[in-house]
């Protein structure tokens, strides 16, 4: 198990090392960084149960998908930085939800249930807006249970919802 983690986190900073922009690595802290987002989690090299590279298909880049003792997956991904599965257990099943998504993606989406608030103040959101809420909880539902603090973009969403709803109402 030992040298399992040992090659498992020598591939990591390897990767790491040649994606930068994307993906940070804290040798002391054992924590990687979404570059995108700034948000870390912590990874106990023992808990890692297997590290795999592949290889895109389209674009040929390298990416690393660490299996975690828990079941969980995250993988280390160009352009999107630390990706993982979004979770639905508080928003059931949604019709355009990835299977695979990033702090990248809640920030995108995030803006776009702004711009249509904000914006657009004199319109009514459209339903999408609703439809893009619920995707930002099952990507932040995600990404706390591979270990992301995500509280304050939980605080953020909240506003969002509740200009959503006032609006509607």
């Amino acid at each position: 198990m030992e040298n399992n983690a040992e090659r498992a986190k020598a591939r990591t900073r390897s990767w790491v090392g040649e994606h930068r922009q994307v993906v940070l690595y804290d040798e002391e802290s054992s924590s990687l960084m979404d570059v995108a987002s700034g948000k870390t989690i912590r990874l106990a090299w023992q808990d890692v149960q297997a590290l795999e590279e592949k290889t895109h298909p389209e674009t040929k880049d390298t990416y690393l998908i660490i299996v975690l003792e828990n079941g969980n997956q995250i993988a280390l991904v160009e352009p999107g930085g630390i990706a993982f599965a979004p979770v639905t257990v508080n928003t059931g099943s949604l019709r355009d939800l990835p299977p695979v998504v990033c702090l990248r993606d809640f920030h995108t989406l995030k803006q776009r249930i702004d711009h249509y608030l904000y914006a657009h103040r004199d319109e009514a959101p459209p339903k999408e807006c609703l439809d893009l809420v619920m995707i930002c909880i099952a990507t932040l539902d995600g990404a706390r249970a591979v270990g992301f603090d995500v509280a304050d973009l939980e605080r953020e969403l909240e506003k969002s919802l509740n200009e959503l709803e006032r609006r509607k109402s």
